[in-house]
C-alpha cells in the first residue's frame, strides 16, 4: 500500500512536471520537420491564442486524471487513467514549443485551472470508477469538439499547430473510446451540454492570456 505522504509528494512532483511541461513519453512533434508557414502578424496572434486554448485544456485534463487516478477504486481504473495521462502529456509539450516557435506563451491561468481540475477529478474518482471512466469520455468529447473548431479556424499557413491538433484529436478520441471499453458509463447530454458551456468559459479566458 502507497504510503499517503508519498502519495502526496508524488503528486506534487507531477504537478509541477505538468505545470512546467516537462513530462512525456519523448514523441517528437508531429510537425518537427514541417517547415514553417508565411503569416502575418494578425495570423500568429491567431494561432497562438488557439494553442494556448489547447494547451490549458491539456493543463486541465491532466489533472483531471491524476485527480481521478488518486481516488479510482479498482487498479485496472487507476492504470487505464494514468496510461491516458501519461500518452497526452506529450501534447503538453508539443503546445509549448509551438507557442514558443509563434512567440507566445501558455496562459498565466494555468496553474489556477490546474488545482480546480484536480480536485474536481478527485471527486469525480470517489463517484466510482464507472462514473469516473465515464467523466474521461465526456471530456474527451469537449475536447475533439473545440479541436476541430481550431482546425477549421487555424490560418492555412499554419501546417505545423494543424499537424498537431490532428494528432492530438486522434489520441483524445482513442482515450474516449478505450475509457468506455474499460467499463465507463456514457454521460447524457444535458451533461455534456453544461461541460460544454464550462469549457467555453476556460477557451475564452486563455485564448488571449
Amino acid at each position: 500500500m502507497v504510503d499517503p505522504l508519498e502519495k502526496l509528494i508524488g503528486g506534487f512532483d507531477q504537478a509541477l512536471r505538468t505545470l512546467t511541461g516537462q513530462s512525456g513519453s519523448g514523441r517528437a512533434s508531429p510537425a518537427h520537420s514541417t517547415p514553417e508557414g508565411e503569416m502575418d502578424e494578425q495570423q500568429r496572434r491567431h494561432a497562438a491564442g488557439l494553442m494556448r486554448v489547447n494547451h490549458a485544456g491539456e493543463i486541465c485534463a491532466q489533472a483531471l486524471y491524476e485527480g481521478q487516478a488518486l481516488a479510482a477504486k479498482s487498479q485496472q481504473a487507476r492504470e487505464t487513467l494514468l496510461q491516458a495521462a501519461a500518452e497526452e502529456q506529450d501534447h503538453l509539450r508539443w503546445c509549448r514549443e509551438r507557442l514558443k516557435q509563434l512567440d507566445s506563451a501558455p496562459s498565466v491561468l494555468d496553474p489556477l485551472f490546474y488545482g480546480v481540475s484536480f480536485v474536481m477529478g478527485a471527486l469525480t474518482g470517489l463517484a466510482g470508477d464507472k462514473v469516473s471512466l465515464g467523466f474521461v469520455e465526456a471530456t474527451e468529447d469537449q475536447v475533439i469538439a473545440h479541436l476541430d473548431r481550431h482546425l477549421q479556424e487555424l490560418p492555412e499557413q499554419d501546417q505545423r499547430s494543424r499537424l498537431i491538433i490532428e494528432q492530438m484529436r486522434e489520441d483524445e478520441q482513442k482515450h474516449g473510446a478505450h475509457a468506455l471499453a474499460m467499463g465507463g458509463e456514457e454521460f447524457p447530454g444535458p451533461i455534456k451540454a453544461a461541460m460544454t458551456v464550462v469549457s467555453q468559459v476556460m477557451t475564452k479566458t486563455t485564448y488571449r492570456v
